[in-house]
C-alpha cells in the first residue's frame, strides 16, 4: 500500500509518496509463514526444554509480584515474542492454507 500526500511548506505545495514499513508483527507473521513450510510433524512437536520453561516460568512469577529487573523483563519479552512466533507457525503448518 502507498501512501500519496501533499503539504504545503511556506509557499511551495510539495507532493510525497510514503511507502509503509512493515510492522513486527508483519515480520513475525512472514518468518512464521517460513517455518510453518517445513515439515508439519517436526513444527507440531516443538517443545521448550525444562530449563527454558523453567526460567520462563521463573520470570513471569517476577513479575507478578513486581520483583522484575529491566534485564529479565526484556528476556521475558523476548520469549513472549519467540513463543508467539511458534504458535504461529505450528497453526498454520497444523492448517495449510488452501489453494
Amino acid at each position: 500500500m502507498v501512501c500519496r500526500s501533499s503539504l504545503q511548506i511556506f509557499s511551495r505545495k510539495i507532493s510525497i509518496t510514503v511507502e509503509p514499513l512493515p510492522t513486527f508483527y508483519s515480520i513475525y507473521d512472514e518468518i512464521a509463514d517460513i517455518i510453518a513450510r517445513l515439515k508439519p510433524k517436526k513444527i507440531l512437536a516443538l517443545r521448550a526444554s525444562k530449563d527454558m520453561q523453567q526460567r520462563f516460568e521463573l520470570l513471569v512469577d517476577k513479575l507478578k509480584k513486581s520483583e522484575i529487573s529491566r534485564q529479565e523483563k526484556d528476556e521475558l519479552d523476548h520469549f513472549i515474542v519467540l513463543e508467539r512466533l511458534f504458535r504461529l507457525a505450528k497453526i498454520r503448518a497444523d492448517h495449510p492454507p488452501k489453494g
